[in-house]
């Protein structure tokens, strides 16, 4: 039975800046004691998504949730609790509602104060995955025959009707997840041929739409380590580029950090031209994939194609002429001596730079794509290397199992995002007497989550930006910080650091405090606005250089409605405390960073949220950062028309209910049969209220909290619905805490905001 571990870290090769602490992964137990009832049970959740997959695709996280139930970390509701509500006012079922949805969320949360969870969604994920651990020969060293049993089962799990897998697990069928898929399957011991089962279909749509010459640019690179695609079929990606002067805005170490740390192991292996062993697989693979004889592929064509499913950025014309010219002159003469001493150099240069992200992040790494790639580099340059066993341990970091079997996450977690939401979520109840130890084991995780010093060596040798005193998405071990996760983080330290010592425990430091104001004041660019991890530090015309055909907007960082707004309310709480701490810089930031708002805020009244789903997301934080810098209905017509945008939205149901569709087409799309979102509601509900819907007409409100009341589920946790989160416009990523934060959020909002006030008039 799996079993999820938390804050745990005794294998050999594995350090931690904070003694692991935020760390969460599973681990097979041959021998769990566990009772029939509860193996049972879950083999009735795992039957249960099987046979609802084509319609909930997202699972609801119910193999920790039975683990925790197990565990007894909170009294169970007492019988007939959730009955008789129809002749309670609605005061009383608000409340009634908040107390079973906090008492269920505390049971969910670690020891150590933060909630672990399922980050996943990508499909891409872990077919890099499986393709790194077989190249390098740790497949069965790592991924033991129950892992193996679970990624099969997610992949079957999400599998498509026509036979393909999407980018993600609600989107339709792609060239690059469903070849990438099928191959991963192959490589774990499934058959080429079933008969006219899932492999069988698999192929089928592979070939139906042209082979695998048509996978985009990241799917070639992973066929072509694998050794079941030439390199020459890539577009070039030289490592000498990392050589250029560092003025130049095409310098990698000016892109985006996600870019640049993709693109950079990326540039090794190609100019490596790293294959693995050729086994009897590989060469199966290669017949398998294609609709002519893998000899006769004419690999200088296929390396301008890509199915039209995938191709959510078509390459420019420029771009093209700029591969063909590196392709069919730069590459031939960078081979040849004396320019192979360059290449040389540049590997070398690359190498360094791999090693630096490794050791700087526990080798945990920015992310999972970069987190593979730089092992796969680490063995290349040596199989017996310290860097590899290092990496080794830290890829069950990513890995999680549900119901619907095991996948990749798009991070380490989301530690750090989640608990600086819940805490505001608790707060906004005003039950802190009841709900304090939640509140202080969640302070501790806050305190023990900052980042505490800056990457090692001279920062911009490495284009790193400072760390210290900020607050990264997941672990401290992660090692980057994020504009808006040190924002929240700081806004909860402020918020906590004002309520009494012996119910959330001891204040952070106010040299800390210092630290992350010092952070987030140095991330605001000329224009005003926030980026994600860094500063903007090239021009948006490089998107034209943008070669991965899957995502957009992913070359430079870019200035988020999300991360200037939480800028915004951390930074006039902070004022709030210390008055005088660097309050010129602070008030020119503020003011600065308010005037960026108006200026992306669109026609319809609504931000475009870059990482949920998306115009409700983005229009929440919108209009929090606005109030924060003292807007106000009255004074301000940006939040006038946000309010206008989100009334108009509003289904007949009273709820809201936006489909990820929102992100991929930046159009407004409401979920198919018009149906709302719990988390979408709440988002709503909460810009309402903070943009003073309350004065004007709270029956808009009213309504939309009932979806909220009427969705709880009896032992007051709510349902896992549609995926919520989004990165790179394209791609969809779960946040499944999110529907307790959220609901919880926003009904005590509504309870203390709008009801009491109105009770005591």
């Amino acid at each position: 039975m799996w079993k999820l571990k938390l804050s745990q870290g005794n294998e050999a090769w594995v350090t931690s800046v904070n003694g692991n602490i935020g760390r969460q992964y599973w681990e097979f137990d041959p021998n769990p004691g566990a009772s029939e009832e509860e193996l049972a049970l879950v083999e009735e959740a795992r039957n249960r998504f099987w046979t609802n997959r084509f319609q909930a695709k997202h699972s609801s996280d119910l193999l920790m949730r039975l683990q925790f139930a197990k565990e007894s970390r909170t009294e169970e509701l007492q019988p007939g609790q959730v009955e008789e509500e129809e002749e309670m006012d609605e005061a009383m079922v608000i409340e009634k509602t908040v107390r079973r949805g906090l008492r269920y969320y505390a049971s969910l949360q670690a020891e150590d104060g933060f909630w672990p969870g399922d980050y996943g969604g990508p499909l891409f994920l872990l077919p890099g995955l499986v393709i790194s651990l077989h190249v390098t020969g740790a497949l069965t060293m790592i991924l033991s025959s129950e892992h193996q049993r679970e990624i099969r089962r997610y992949l079957y799990n999400h599998q498509n009707g026509d036979g393909g897998w999407g980018l993600h697990i609600e989107g339709h069928s792609t060239m690059f997840c469903t070849a990438l898929s099928y191959v991963t399957l192959r490589l774990l011991g499934e058959g080429a041929s079933d008969g006219h089962g899932p492999m069988d279909k698999a192929r089928k749509w592979i070939l139906d739409h042209g082979g695998a010459t048509y996978i985009p640019s990241w799917g070639k690179m992973w066929l072509s380590v694998l050794g079941v695609y030439e390199w020459s079929g890539n577009n070039p990606l030289p490592p000498e580029i990392w050589l250029l002067p560092h003025f130049l805005p095409i310098h990698p170490g000016r892109f985006w950090c996600h870019c640049r740390m993709v693109y950079l192991p990326m540039s090794y292996l190609y100019a490596k031209r790293f294959v693995g062993r050729i086994n009897s697989t590989v060469l199966s693979l290669r017949r398998e994939l294609y609709t002519t004889y893998y000899h006769e592929i004419d690999w200088d064509k296929a390396r301008k194609l890509c199915a039209e499913e995938d191709l959510y950025y078509p390459h420019p014309w420029v771009q093209d002429v700029l591969w063909s010219g590196l392709h069919k002159i730069g590459e031939p003469l960078l081979m040849q001596w004396p320019l192979s001493k360059l290449r040389k150099k540049a590997l070398d240069h690359v190498m360094q730079h791999i090693h630096y992200e490794d050791e700087n992040t526990s080798y945990i790494c920015l992310g999972p794509v970069n987190k593979v790639l730089n092992m796969v580099c680490c063995w290349v340059e040596d199989p017996k290397s310290e860097a590899f066993k290092r990496h080794l341990p830290r890829i069950k970091d990513y890995l999680w199992v549900a119901e619907d079997g095991m996948k990749m996450q798009g991070y380490n977690g989301s530690q750090l995002w989640d608990v600086a939401f819940a805490v505001q979520a608790i707060l906004a109840t005003n039950l802190v007497d009841e709900y304090g130890s939640m509140l202080k084991k969640a302070h501790d995780f806050v305190k023990n989550t900052q980042v505490r010093e800056n990457s090692s060596g001279v920062l911009s040798q490495w284009y790193r930006h400072i760390s210290r005193g900020g607050w990264p998405f997941s672990t401290p071990d992660n090692g980057w910080p994020v504009s808006d996760c040190s924002s929240e983080g700081l806004k909860v330290a402020l918020l906590l650091s004002r309520m009494p010592s012996e119910i959330v425990g001891d204040p952070i430091k106010a040299d800390r405090l210092f630290d992350a104001v010092n952070l987030i004041l140095s991330l605001q660019n000329e224009n005003g606005g926030f980026a994600s991890y860094e500063l903007t530090r090239s021009y948006p015309c490089l998107e034209i250089i943008n070669p991965a055909e899957i995502f957009g907007d992913i070359v430079i960082d870019y200035p988020y409605v999300e991360c200037t707004a939480a800028a915004i309310q951390a930074l006039t709480s902070f004022v709030k405390m210390y008055p005088h701490h660097r309050r010129k810089e602070i008030d020119l930031c503020v003011a600065k960073a308010i005037d960026f708002l108006e200026s992306i805020q669109l026609p319809d009244g609504s931000w475009y949220g870059s990482w949920g789903v998306c115009y409700t997301y983005g229009t929440w934080f919108g209009v929090k950062g606005l109030v924060a810098g003292g807007r106000t209905y009255a004074n301000s017509s940006s939040i006038r028309r946000a309010c206008r945008f989100l009334l108009a939205k509003q289904l007949e149901s009273g709820g809201w209910g936006e489909s990820y569709l929102s992100s991929q087409d930046k159009v407004y799309t409401c979920l198919e049969g018009g149906k709302s979102h719990l988390v979408n509601t709440s988002w709503a509900i909460l810009a309402l209220i903070k943009a003073g819907q309350v004065e004007r007409d709270p029956s808009p409100l009213q309504r939309a909290v009932k979806v909220l009341v009427a969705s709880q589920m009896e032992n007051g946790d709510f349902p896992q619905q549609e995926i919520i989160g989004v990165f790179n416009k394209n791609c969809m990523i779960s946040y499944s805490a999110y529907r307790n934060i959220f609901s919880i959020w926003a009904l005590g909002e509504y309870y203390n905001r709008v009801l009491l006030p109105f009770v005591k008039r």
